[in-house]
């Protein structure tokens, strides 16, 4: 009986793939090419510069997100420290839980913020306080009752003023 050695079997090495550099003179060029260049093309120089298919964003969100590479395949990207940086201070604020870091902490407007409506010919001014709301001088816990009180009937607050789809 012969025994055979233990050794793996040699395995592909996976490569990182390679992305083109881009000299700094053709920045300016090429930045200035994508505000009139097809979504065709857009979405090729996606797979050029990041190496994988395109989102399903609109226009905007390409063109700014290859602007952005462009410039990080010309100049470099964010240092090692700062990256760390970053990620520690966004553990900081939510705990290392990736989800609440895809929410924006909180979309309540900021303290200060003067809320405007015109209803039934009389211009309402709401301000935002730390923890509640005032209008005519009294605090109001939610723009909801605000509302109920210069409409006499239920409303969304947040619907009310304007701010629809930003409620907490």
């Amino acid at each position: 009986m012969t025994r055979r050695s233990k050794t793996p079997a040699p395995q592909a090495e996976t490569a990182a793939p390679v992305f083109p550099a881009i000299p700094p003179a053709q920045v300016l060029p090429r930045l200035a090419a994508l505000q009139t260049a097809p979504i065709d093309e857009l979405k090729q120089q996606w797979r050029a510069l990041f190496g994988k298919e395109p989102p399903s964003f609109n226009r905007a969100y390409l063109q700014s997100r290859l602007a952005y590479r462009i410039q990080e395949l010309a100049y470099g990207g964010l240092k090692p420290e700062t990256r760390a940086r970053l990620e520690a201070l966004g553990e900081q604020l939510d705990g290392g839980n990736v989800v609440l870091r895809r929410i924006r902490a909180d979309s309540r407007p900021l303290p200060g913020t003067r809320l405007l409506r015109e209803w039934q010919g009389i211009e309402h001014v709401v301000t935002v306080r730390l923890d509640d709301f005032e209008y005519e001088g009294r605090p109001y816990r939610s723009l909801s009752a605000i509302a109920r009180h210069i409409t006499g009937t239920r409303w969304n607050g947040w619907t009310f003023f304007g701010l629809k789809g930003r409620a907490p």
